[in-house]
């Protein structure tokens, strides 16, 4: 197994403090090469001698929404006025992945690139990847997405050979590389690995677990922490499944789950400040294990598109703390959703993923499939929640919508409208990252 960098097995508190001198480093930096930022920190009263000793400090800083950086975006075109450097440092652009509204465009200059580039060759080598491995780069590839290109260069710092074919050159051509050149790691998202594994007989006539890959690392949309889903992909795959997660508009990885897996740990030390806050309140939450809450994140080395306090939307339960068995000192969490995926059934909090686990517990019953119908307006309901569901072949419809209604109320104490649905019906998990929320118009 690849050793941690020394930076991730330092004492945690000494780190947390160190990031702080970088974030008042970045803040005063940014002060001076972003309008953007200029504006925000004068409107807020922060001037140059603010200096952040304590997380408390950190909250006189105002959080950097993804709307601020559109409208940042919109008005001062290409990169926005927070790019922080002139155009002709930019040495790359990428995109966000657009779920939320139309992409963000990200630029990098070279010193960017390599800060992005060793945040992921750490990460890959905590979820080990060796010099030796043969990566299939199944994540997408297209439209400049920041898990597209970057990972290459991710893959390539932590010393693996790339095989970079790309979720969008599709289910067969994906399995025959793997197949045809030895692939012994698949990276991409944990819907379309299961399916990936799941197709392998059809295409190839062997089962993925005879492929001889032996490691799977997912992220891009949440699952890959839950434990059903976690445990069919390495029954499908023979393999062990570990978990990454970053967000574009700060870095692409920066969290990763080691051997042990239980939990991801951080792994931006000196180059990404994470901080925990109540998603309502925006109070500090401290990390501790049980801990629940939003990540905020800011950019402590980039040059270009550089934020401070940005919110994720991603809400993330700690795992535990202190010194892992791997050696790293960092806490330890998994994110479960996004805090704008939230919804309101009764009163009662429904996440679409804990939905999902249940759903993916259910088979051989199930496809698997499934997807939650928001027929109303924000994301509270008074009524049953519609929550549709694939049968699998030969399974009994109404036998399957009772027992699954029952399993839902019982595990998350709301009310659900179950619709069983033919095999084959939902899209299939692919280049996009899978939706499990359907919003349609109000009474459609």
């Amino acid at each position: 197994m690849p050793r941690p960098d020394p930076i991730e097995l330092e004492p945690w508190k000494a780190v947390a403090g160190r990031q702080l001198e970088l974030f008042t480093a970045q803040l005063q930096g940014l002060r001076e090469r972003s309008a953007f930022h200029r504006r925000r920190l004068e409107a807020a009263g922060i001037g140059p001698d603010f200096a952040a000793r304590s997380w408390d400090d950190l909250r006189r800083v105002p959080f950097t929404e993804k709307a601020d950086v559109r409208a940042s975006l919109a008005a001062d075109p290409p990169l926005g006025s927070h790019l922080g450097v002139p155009l002709d440092q930019v040495a790359q652009v990428q995109a966000t992945s657009g779920t939320t509204g139309s992409p963000s465009y990200i630029g990098l200059t070279d010193a960017d690139v390599q800060t992005w580039a060793q945040l992921g060759a750490r990460a890959f080598r905590a979820s080990g990847v060796r010099p030796a491995d043969r990566v299939l780069h199944a994540w997408s590839m297209s439209k400049g997405f920041a898990g597209g290109v970057p990972v290459m260069h991710m893959l390539r710092t932590a010393g693996a050979t790339i095989l970079p074919i790309g979720a969008e050159a599709g289910v067969e051509r994906l399995l025959v590389v793997a197949r045809d050149l030895g692939a012994t790691v698949v990276c991409t998202a944990p819907n379309f690995a299961l399916y990936l594994g799941e197709r392998a007989p059809d295409i190839l006539g062997v089962a993925a677990r005879d492929l001889g890959v032996r490691a799977l690392v997912v992220g891009g949309e949440p699952g890959g922490g839950i434990p059903a889903v976690r445990e069919r992909i390495e029954e499908t795959w023979g393999a062990t499944c570990r978990e990454v997660l970053g967000n574009s508009d700060i870095a692409t990885i920066i969290w990763a789950e080691c051997e042990a897996g239980d939990g991801m740990h951080f792994i931006g030390h000196d180059l990404v400040l994470a901080e925990l806050i109540d998603p309502v309140t925006g109070e500090h939450v401290e990390p501790e294990a049980g801990a629940v809450g939003e990540i905020v994140y800011s950019a402590l080395q980039r040059e270009a598109s550089a934020h401070l306090r940005f919110r994720s939307r991603d809400h993330v339960e700690v795992l535990g703390t202190g010194r892992c068995s791997c050696g790293r000192t960092s806490y330890r969490l998994r994110c479960f959703g996004r805090t704008d995926d939230m919804l309101l059934v009764r009163g009662i909090n429904v996440w679409p993923t804990a939905v999902q686990e249940i759903v993916t517990a259910f088979r051989p019953r199930t496809t698997g499939a499934m997807r939650i119908v928001a027929d109303f307006e924000g994301h509270s309901t008074q009524r049953p929640l519609r929550v549709e569901v694939e049968r699998a072949p030969g399974e009994g419809e109404a036998a399957l919508a009772d027992d699954l209604t029952r399993s839902i109320h019982s595990r998350l104490v709301f009310s659900a409208d179950v619709a069983v649905l033919e095999p084959g019906t939902l899209a299939r998990p692919g280049a996009a990252k899978v939706q499990l929320v359907h919003r349609v118009a109000d009474g459609a």
